[in-house]
């Protein structure tokens, strides 16, 4: 089944009726809530290792409400070696996205920084 988020405002997210206030990662129809980064708005390698050995087509990652969680090179180049493909976006585009390639059966996952 595939996962709806309902709404996003600033330090908020609610997905399936189910309300966040913690950063998280949705893979697989689940919701990982409470995922924390390395480092605050950099989106290393070693945040995304359940993302990677699932292997969706697309994570869409929700960059911040401004945006200021940057993806560094090495983290793109990493993610392209395993076929992934990703689209990096403030988190309102992020949401809106995630639902449209959700709705139309793509192999989506997401990472979505509920801050900054």
């Amino acid at each position: 089944m595939a996962v709806h988020i309902d709404s996003y405002k600033f330090g908020e997210i609610v997905i399936d009726g189910v309300s966040y206030n913690s950063d998280l990662i949705i893979l697989e129809g689940t919701v990982e809530s409470g995922w924390w980064r390395k480092q605050g708005h950099s989106l290393a390698a070693e945040d995304l290792v359940s993302v990677i050995a699932s292997r969706p087509s697309v994570l869409v990652a929700g960059c911040g409400a401004s945006g200021l969680m940057q993806v560094p090179e090495q983290t793109r180049q990493l993610l392209q070696e395993n076929g992934i493909e990703l689209e990096a976006l403030d988190t309102q585009k992020a949401v809106q996205r995630f639902n449209e390639l959700a709705q139309a059966g793509a192999d989506v996952a997401a990472a979505m920084h509920l801050t900054c």
